[in-house]
C-alpha cells in the first residue's frame, strides 16, 4: 500500500506541473476589447498589434510579450515621473486565462479529478499505512536518515520547488494561468468571481494545512493537547483564513481574515486599506476598529493568560502552515547560541521597521504628504518592507526553507508579532513550560525537536522553567518526552526570566 500511494502522489504532481505546459493562447480582439479598460487600450494597442490572432503554444512566451509591452509603457512613465498612469493591472494573467484554448480550459474539472484527488488520496493511503508504526516511541524514527527530513537530496528538492513556487506566485503569476483556471469553478461558487494568484494560493495553503494536519493528528493521536491544537489550526485556517473572506466577498462586503492583525498584516493601515473599511459601512468600520482592538487589547490580555501559543501554536496561519506542512522539518532549527543572537537581532529590527513605517503611512494618510522629515519617503518604506518582508522573508525565504533550516524560520526571525507577544511573554505571562529535572535523563528529544532552536534540555538538567520569549508553546517538547519531564502550565507569573 506504501508503494501505491507514493505512487498516486508523484503521478498525481507530474501530471499537476505538466499542466503548465497545457493549452495553446490565441489573443483575440474581442477578448483584448473585454479585458482591457478603454484607456489602456490605447496604450497597448499599439505594441500588442503583432499579437492579435496568433496562437502561442503555451502561456510563458504568450505572457512575457504582454509584460514587456506593460514593462516598456510603465518605464516611459517612470521617466516622466507620471506614477499615477502606470498600468498595474495584471492584464497578463488575464489576458492569459481569457485567450486560453485546449483540453484544460475546456475541462476545468480535470485538474481536480487527475491531479488534487490522486495527491490528496495518496498522502492519506501514506499516513494510514505510517501509522501503524506511530507508537509514542517511534513517531519520529529516522528523521536524520530519511532523504526528506535531513537536508538530503528530497529535503532540497522539495525545498527548491516551494522556493520556485513563492517566487512565481509573487512575481511571474500569469505563468501560473493554468493552474488558476482549474479554480474558476470554486472560486465563483465561493466570491462570485474567477479565481486570481490569491485565490490559487489559500486554496492549496489551506489543502496543505488539512491533509498535513490529519498526519498531525494521526502521528500525536494519543495526546490530547496536540489533537485539540492541530484542529484549531485548520478550523481557523479553513473557516477563518480561507472561507470567510471569499464568502464576505460575495456579499459584497469588506474581505477579511478576521484572525489577522497588525503588524503581521504590515498593510492594515495603509491608506488604500482604510478607505475600504470606510467605505464598507458598518461592516468596514467594525472590521478596522475589530483590528485595533485585537493588537492593542486582545493580545495583552491574552498572551498574559496563555503565552504566544494562543496565536501561534492555534490561531495563526503561518503557524498553523509550520505546524502541518513544516512538522517533519522541526529538528533542522539551529539550537546554537550564535542562532539564537541574530534570531534576536532580526526579529526586533523587523518590529521596529514595520512600527516606523505604519507611523509614517498614517502620517501621510492623515497630512496628505509621502515624504516626512524632507527626505524620507512613505512609499518606499512600503515597497522596501513588502518586497523584502512581506514577500522574500515571510513567503520565500519563512516557507521555502522549510527542508533546510526548520519549520519556524519566519516565526523565529521575522514575525514582528511574535516579538510583539514574545516581550509580553517574557515580562509579563502566566505561561509556561515547568521542568522536573530530577526525572531528566538527558535523552535530548525535547532539544531535538524544539521548532524554535531552544535548547530545552539545558533547562531541564538545572530543572528551570522555560521561559523564553521565543516559545510558542507548541508542547512537542512535553509530547517526546520519555518521563513526562516537561509540563504545559498557566499558573503563577514567570520567575527566572530569561531570554
Amino acid at each position: 500500500m506504501k508503494n501505491t500511494s507514493i505512487a498516486l502522489i508523484v503521478t498525481g504532481f507530474t501530471i499537476w506541473v505538466s499542466v503548465l505546459f497545457g493549452n495553446r493562447f490565441v489573443l483575440t480582439e474581442s477578448i483584448f476589447i473585454e479585458n482591457v479598460s478603454k484607456e489602456h487600450q490605447l496604450l497597448l494597442r499599439p505594441l500588442l498589434k503583432d499579437m492579435i490572432g496568433r496562437e502561442y503554444g503555451e502561456i510563458f512566451s504568450f505572457s512575457t510579450r504582454i509584460r514587456q509591452a506593460i514593462t516598456e509603457i510603465n518605464t516611459g512613465f517612470d521617466a516622466t515621473q507620471s506614477w499615477d498612469k502606470k498600468i498595474y493591472t495584471k492584464y497578463e494573467l488575464e489576458l492569459g486565462k481569457a485567450s486560453a484554448q485546449g483540453f484544460w480550459k475546456d475541462n476545468p474539472m480535470a485538474q481536480w479529478y487527475l491531479c488534487f484527488l490522486p495527491i490528496v488520496l495518496g498522502a492519506l493511503l501514506l499516513f494510514y499505512t505510517e501509522v501503524k508504526e506511530m507508537t509514542s516511541s517511534r513517531r519520529n524514527t529516522n528523521i536524520f536518515r530519511h532523504p526528506a527530513t535531513s537536508q538530503k537530496w528530497l529535503g532540497i528538492g522539495i525545498g527548491s520547488f516551494l522556493i520556485t513556487f513563492y517566487i512565481i506566485l509573487y512575481f511571474f503569476p500569469h505563468f501560473l494561468t493554468n493552474w488558476i483556471l482549474g479554480l474558476d469553478a470554486l472560486s465563483l461558487i465561493l466570491n462570485g468571481g474567477k479565481a486570481s494568484q490569491w485565490f490559487l494560493y489559500g486554496f492549496l495553503y489551506t489543502v496543505a494545512v488539512v491533509v498535513m494536519g490529519i498526519r498531525m493528528i494521526l502521528k500525536y493521536r494519543d495526546n490530547r493537547y496536540q489533537l485539540v491544537r492541530t484542529s484549531s489550526v485548520i478550523f481557523f485556517q479553513l473557516c477563518i483564513a480561507f472561507l470567510l473572506p471569499e464568502l464576505l466577498s460575495k456579499f459584497q462586503l469588506p474581505s477579511a481574515d478576521l484572525k489577522n492583525m497588525w503588524p503581521l498584516d504590515y498593510s492594515f493601515f495603509f491608506d488604500y486599506r482604510i478607505d475600504q473599511k470606510i467605505q464598507g459601512g458598518t461592516f468596514g468600520i467594525f472590521l478596522f476598529v475589530w483590528g485595533i482592538a485585537l493588537f492593542v487589547i486582545g493580545v495583552p490580555i491574552l498572551t498574559y493568560m496563555y503565552g504566544k501559543r494562543w496565536y501561534c501554536s492555534w490561531v495563526c496561519g503561518c503557524g498553523g502552515l509550520a505546524e502541518t506542512l513544516g512538522d517533519p522539518f522541526r529538528q533542522l532549527s539551529d539550537k546554537s547560541i550564535k542562532a539564537w543572537k541574530v534570531e534576536r537581532y532580526f526579529i526586533y529590527f523587523i518590529l521596529v521597521f514595520v512600527t516606523l513605517m505604519t507611523a509614517g503611512v498614517l502620517y501621510s494618510y492623515i497630512t496628505g504628504s509621502s515624504i516626512i522629515a524632507g527626505f524620507i519617503s512613505v512609499e518606499n518604506m512600503k515597497y522596501y518592507y513588502g518586497f523584502l518582508v512581506g514577500s522574500i522573508f515571510s513567503g520565500v525565504i519563512g516557507t521555502g526553507f522549510y527542508p533546510l533550516m526548520g519549520n519556524r524560520v519566519w516565526c523565529r526571525f521575522g514575525c514582528p508579532l511574535a516579538a510583539y507577544m514574545g516581550i509580553i511573554q517574557r515580562f509579563k505571562s502566566r505561561y509556561r513550560i515547568t521542568t522536573n529535572g530530577g526525572q531528566c535523563i538527558s535523552c535530548g528529544n525535547c532539544s531535538t525537536y524544539c521548532e524554535q532552536g531552544i535548547d530545552v534540555r539545558a533547562y531541564a538538567q538545572k530543572g528551570q522553567d522555560i521561559v523564553r520569549a521565543s516559545c510558542v508553546g507548541c508542547g512537542i517538547c512535553s509530547a517526546v518526552c520519555p518521563r513526562g519531564v516537561l509540563k504545559l502550565e498557566n499558573s503563577g507569573e514567570m520567575a527566572g526570566k530569561s531570554l
